[in-house]
Parts: C-alpha cells; structure tokens; sequence
C-alpha cells in the first residue's frame, strides 16, 4: 500500500490511496483516496473526520470485506495515528462507519 498527499489546507488533507492489483476504473489511477479534516480550534476533546472512498469496484464486493476494514485500519494508523477518529468508509456493501478512540 502507498500514499500519495493530492492536497493540504488548514483544516483538511486528501491522500491518493494505491493497492497492488486495484486501480480506479475511469483513470486507471489510485484505488481510493482518504480525506482528514482537522478541526482543531478551541477544544483538545474533539475528534478527526477521515473519509475513505474506495473506487475500484471489486472493493465494493462481500468477498473483499475483510481487505477494505484491514487497509481502512492501516490507513488510519498510518495518516491519522493514535487522535480519536471518526471514520466513514464508503467501499459499496463494504462500506461502514466506526469510532477511535485512544
């Protein structure tokens, strides 16, 4: 799995998301993107936002379930770390919301 960081601002960050052997449909690039927004004014208790998007169609099937929660897992540990996190993970069927805490 490797990253490539699309775009940075104040509040959000957008991260190409490439897997071996799954590519997007339409431009044959990366097989999803994750984007962190920060919120950090005012309140040390709050949480970061990450939404995955997967694009490659073979993520959005049953057999593929377990893939998307291991690679959505890794990604949070990877570009988020250890900040309470609210994920949303949009992978068709495979999609699913969860909540971090440290």
């Amino acid at each position: 799995m490797k990253f490539t960081k699309n775009f940075r601002s104040a509040t959000a960050e957008e991260w190409y998301i490439f897997l071996p052997n799954f590519r997007d449909p339409i431009s044959g690039g990366a097989a999803g993107k994750a984007i962190i927004h920060y919120d950090l004014m005012g309140n040390k208790e709050i949480f970061i936002h990450t939404t995955m998007i997967f694009d490659d169609p073979r993520l959005h099937s049953e057999d593929t379930y377990s893939l998307v929660y291991e690679v959505a897992d890794e990604i949070v540990n990877r570009l988020v770390g250890y900040a309470d996190t609210l994920v949303s993970v949009h992978a068709g069927q495979n999609s699913y919301q969860a909540e971090y805490k440290s």
